[in-house]
């Protein structure tokens, strides 16, 4: 191995550590911020499908798939409740997270999994 291609795998080692580290300690802060919003009595809102769903979920959340959201915003309360929503790896949950924040929800955040969830205790 050369002397530049040692060099290119330090530098990308030291940036997936970078990367690692830096999505460790942002979802730390996030975590926070859910147990918080969980003890205020947040909505949780699964948005992954009705057999994911099934296939276990976070302890009192409800399924509303994100495709149907749009057309149940009427259904979930206030807009200044807490709501986390989720799914399986936070793609469809930060979609969610758009929708309810342009119908004037004033505090959704983005739970990512139910596992994270599941995770605060």
């Amino acid at each position: 191995m050369t002397q530049d291609q040692q060099t290119l795998l330090l530098i990308g080692a030291g940036a997936i550590t970078i990367y690692y580290l830096y999505k460790k300690f942002k979802m730390g802060g996030n975590k926070v911020k859910l147990k918080e919003m969980l003890k205020q009595g947040a909505k949780v809102i699964d948005v992954r499908s009705p057999g994911e769903f099934a296939g276990g979920h976070y302890s009192g959340a409800i399924n509303i798939p994100v495709d149907q959201l749009p057309a149940k915003i009427a259904t979930l309360g206030s807009k200044e409740q807490p709501v986390i929503v989720y799914c399986a790896s936070g793609m469809r949950s930060s979609s969610a997270q758009r929708v309810l924040v342009s119908a004037g929800f004033t505090n959704v955040e983005n739970g990512i999994n139910h596992m994270n969830l599941m995770s605060l205790g």
